[in-house]
Formats: C-alpha cells, sequence, structure tokens
C-alpha cells in the first residue's frame, strides 16, 4: 500500500484561491424605435408589429398602463386602444383594464403606484411573454418599466412615450427606476424596452410648459455629441419656441438618435464604470429637483444644470465666454429661467444645498465622482474634481443674470 499524503492547510488554500472558472458570456440586445404619427388608428400597423415582432403567429397579452395626464388631454384614448386591440384580435388581446395613474414624478415617489402594478401582474397572471403597453410621460415609464424589471425578472415593455423628453431621450434609452429616500432613482433597473412608439400627433396636446420642458435634452446631447445639431437648435430657436411642428419632429427624433447611438457606441450602455456623459448637467439637475419638492419639471432642472456647468466650464475650462454665451441665450429663447429659489438654500455648514448633488451623483454611479463638462461646443470632457468657490461663483451669476432679465 503506498503512503498517504497529506497537504498542508496553506498548500490547501493556495490551490482554492486559484481554482477558478473564468466564466464569460455576451447578450445582444435589439430593439426598434418608430417613429410616427396617429399610432392608434387600426391602418397604422406599427404597434401590432411590434408587440408581435418576435412571434408573429402568436397571440400577445397586453396590459396598457396610462398617465392620468394623458388620458385627461385625450378623453377617447381609452375607447382607441380597445378598438385597435380590437381590430388586431387575431395578435392582440387585453389582458385587463388598463391601469391609469398620477403622472410626472408623483409616479416615482409615490409606492403605491408600483405596488399597483406589481399587483396586477400577480392578479392577472401575467408572464415574462405578456406586455406592458405604457401611454406616457418619462416619469410613468421609468416607474411601468421597473415594475416589470423586478416581475419575473423582467417582463416586456413597449413604450408609447408622449411628452418631448421621453421621445427624444429617456424613453428610447435602457434606464428605469423610482425615487427613494427623497434621492432620484435610488431604486431602478437596467431593462432595455420591446420596442419603442414615438407618437408625434401625443406632443401637440401637450401643455406649453412640457413641450418646452423637454427641449433641454436636446441641447444637452448636443453640446456634448454634435455640434451641427447645436447649430440647427439655434438656427431654429424661434420656430422650436412656437412649437412649429416641423422643426419639433426635427428636434425630437435627432435627439433621440444621437441617445441611441451613444447608447450603442459607448461600450458601456448599462453604466459600469463612473463616466456618463449623457447626465450632463444632471448632478444639479437632480438635487434641485429634491430641493423644490419636485415643483420644477425634469427638463427645466436640467436646464438650469447645464447653465451652471456651462458657466463653470468658463471659470474651469477652455470654454469661451462666447460660447457660454450662446448655449445660455439658446436656452432662454427656447423659454426655460435658469434660475429657481431652491438654488439659494444653504446647508448647516452654510454651503449651498445644491452642492450637495456632487456627493450623491458620485455615489449614485459608484467609484470616483465623474462628471461631463464642456470644452467647446461639441466637445466634452470629464472632471473628477469640482472646485466648490468656482461653482459657488457659477451659481451668483446665475442669480445675477435672472435678476437682470
Amino acid at each position: 500500500m503506498l503512503p498517504v499524503r497529506h497537504q498542508s492547510n496553506v498548500t490547501k488554500a493556495a490551490k482554492t484561491a486559484t481554482d477558478a472558472h473564468a466564466q464569460e458570456f455576451s447578450v445582444s440586445y435589439s430593439y426598434p424605435v418608430h417613429f410616427t404619427r396617429d399610432s392608434l388608428n387600426p391602418d397604422n400597423t406599427i404597434l401590432v408589429d411590434s408587440v408581435s415582432r418576435l412571434e408573429p403567429r402568436n397571440k400577445h397579452r397586453i396590459l396598457p398602463v396610462i398617465d392620468r395626464n394623458v388620458l385627461e388631454g385625450r378623453p377617447d384614448l381609452g375607447r382607441r386602444l380597445e378598438a385597435y386591440v380590437t381590430s388586431h384580435a387575431d395578435v392582440l388581446e387585453l389582458a385587463g383594464p388598463p391601469e391609469v395613474l398620477d403622472g410626472g414624478e408623483a409616479a416615482k415617489n409615490d409606492p403605491a403606484h408600483l405596488e399597483r402594478l406589481v399587483r396586477a401582474v400577480h392578479d392577472l397572471g401575467l408572464d415574462r411573454h405578456c406586455q406592458f403597453l405604457v401611454v406616457g410621460g418619462g416619469a410613468i415609464q421609468d416607474m411601468a418599466g421597473y415594475a416589470a424589471a423586478v416581475c419575473h425578472r423582467g417582463i416586456r415593455v413597449v413604450r408609447m412615450p408622449t411628452t418631448v423628453a421621453s421621445q427624444n431621450d429617456s424613453g428610447v434609452g435602457v434606464k428605469c427606476g423610482v425615487n427613494k429616500f427623497g434621492v432620484k432613482n435610488f431604486l431602478g433597473a437596467f431593462a432595455p424596452p420591446f420596442a419603442v412608439v414615438n407618437d408625434f400627433d401625443f406632443i401637440e396636446t401637450l401643455p406649453t410648459r412640457e413641450r418646452i420642458a423637454g427641449m433641454s435634452e436636446a441641447v444637452k446631447v448636443a453640446l456634448i455629441r454634435d455640434r451641427n445639431f447645436f447649430d440647427w437648435l439655434e438656427t431654429r430657436g424661434s420656430a422650436l419656441a412656437e412649437f412649429q411642428e416641423e422643426a419639433m419632429s426635427t428636434m425630437i427624433r435627432r435627439s433621440a438618435e444621437l441617445h441611441l447611438e451613444h447608447i450603442a457606441t459607448s461600450g458601456d450602455p448599462f453604466e459600469s464604470g463612473n463616466s456618463r456623459p449623457l447626465d450632463f448637467g444632471h448632478w444639479a439637475a437632480h438635487k434641485l429637483e429634491s430641493l423644490s419638492g419636485f415643483e420644477i419639471r425634469h427638463g427645466e432642472a436640467v436646464a438650469v444644470g447645464l447653465a451652471l456647468d456651462v458657466r463653470y466650464s468658463c471659470l474651469s475650462r477652455e470654454l469661451s465666454d462666447r460660447s457660454a454665451t450662446r448655449i445660455v441665450d439658446l436656452l432662454e429663447k427656447l423659454g426655460f429661467r435658469l434660475w429657481h429659489e431652491s438654488l439659494a438654500a444653504l446647508d448647516d455648514n452654510g454651503s449651498p444645498a445644491v452642492l450637495a448633488g456632487l456627493e450623491e451623483f458620485r455615489e449614485h454611479l459608484g467609484g470616483e465622482l465623474t462628471i461631463s463638462l464642456l470644452d467647446e461646443i461639441g466637445r466634452e470632457a470629464e472632471v473628477h474634481e469640482v472646485d466648490s468657490e468656482l461653482m459657488r461663483e457659477a451659481l451668483s451669476w446665475l442669480q445675477a443674470r435672472d435678476a437682470g432679465r
């Protein structure tokens, strides 16, 4: 019999430490983003084609989730949706009556909205091949998308965004979430939609304030991605301020395309790193929203955040005063006020309360602080430190400019 040789504990530990299987795989995501009009006309097949695109011969159960604000502006929406489903009854079936919920930030602040959708999934027996059809603005898209993401680890979502901001930015992206502890999007997930149907007809019935608010995201993406688009926005500023149809539809489509291009080509669609250039101006915007008790719209807060970071870019980097003036002039021409009284709030140490948004932004990203600034229009630069005194100076500049208008 051969002698038994015992390994030392040290040898066993060393072997265990290096005994690993390297797991690696990739997943391809693909979803259509349609631009159309009169999407609930039975002769327009974009919606039914979107729902059934992977299994065209199956019957698909859909649960409509509708923003109450949209329904108030279009009281026939429920009837038209039901008629559309009936016209395509060979492919579509309503899983239940529409879930009509408050839109705006209330959708993300009140956990009862999330609970209601999760309960509906359970009570209606929806499975992973059923679909939410979410008709509404960015907030309800975020909340409903999060509900879908956590039920059965993912129910399909077809988005039908109805605001400028959701059609040109958030509604075509891959994120969803709700607010918690007073923090914007503290709970959330990366969950690409199954399809997006952008119907320009919804834009024409929006209140003036909502039509203005969403244009800040177009300015943002132009500043960091496409100087020519910024020049176009500047040239068409008056037409956009008057909500002319051709200008609005072109602005929405180009902005959506630039957001989609960045997601597809950045190499980090699920933001596992520290960089988030598409959130240029957003560290201050998110904090301003909470400081105002969400009285200020997201797009309005983004416009303020852009102006703040543009001025700070002048003070700390290469951005010229002329370029900064062009940017701020455009935002004001589109109808934005670039100051809010909440920006004057101070914390217990006497510092501007909005500056706490930098640390909250870092925590949300993970790792070191990374924000985007501008070196010139169309060229952004990432920084990891912010000079609080220069940021105070930028805030004072915005306040003085607002007071002088």
